[in-house]
């Protein structure tokens, strides 16, 4: 009996430390995906293409959803897109080269981050690549 009350303490004290610091991880197997985790307010996934068609591809992306591209930065390991939508909330994307044949992508909306618009971005990325 006691050691069932001791786990049960545990598991709670476990769930509540992840349910307070905001990390939500979610593992995908979809096309073109590695893995995919929302953590405080930033959506971070490997996506198995290279990095160039992975910038195209997120270039494309801002352009399908009509954002406002305010600026893109890019070098050989890392593209940096800043983009508005149309109520003004920032969306920053990052692309870094991972491997020949992957990429990490990082998205954040505004200062807090919106999951739901987060994997809009993704799911756009990826249908272009």
């Amino acid at each position: 009996m006691k050691s069932k009350l001791t786990f049960g303490l545990v598991l709670a004290a476990a769930v509540l430390a992840v349910a307070s610091t905001g990390c939500v991880a979610v593992v995908a197997g979809a096309a073109g995906a590695g893995t995919v985790a929302y953590v405080q307010g930033r959506l971070d996934a490997t996506l198995n293409a290279d990095y160039e068609k992975t910038v195209n591809a997120t270039d494309l992306a801002i352009k399908d959803l009509q954002f406002a591209k305010i600026s893109e930065k890019k070098d050989a390991l890392q593209a940096i897109f800043i983009a508005r939508t149309a109520g003004d909330r920032k969306v920053e994307i990052k692309v870094l080269k991972v491997t020949e044949l992957s990429a990490k992508v990082e998205i954040r909306v505004g200062v807090f981050g919106d999951e739901a618009l987060s994997l809009t971005v993704l799911d756009k990325i990826k249908a272009n690549l």
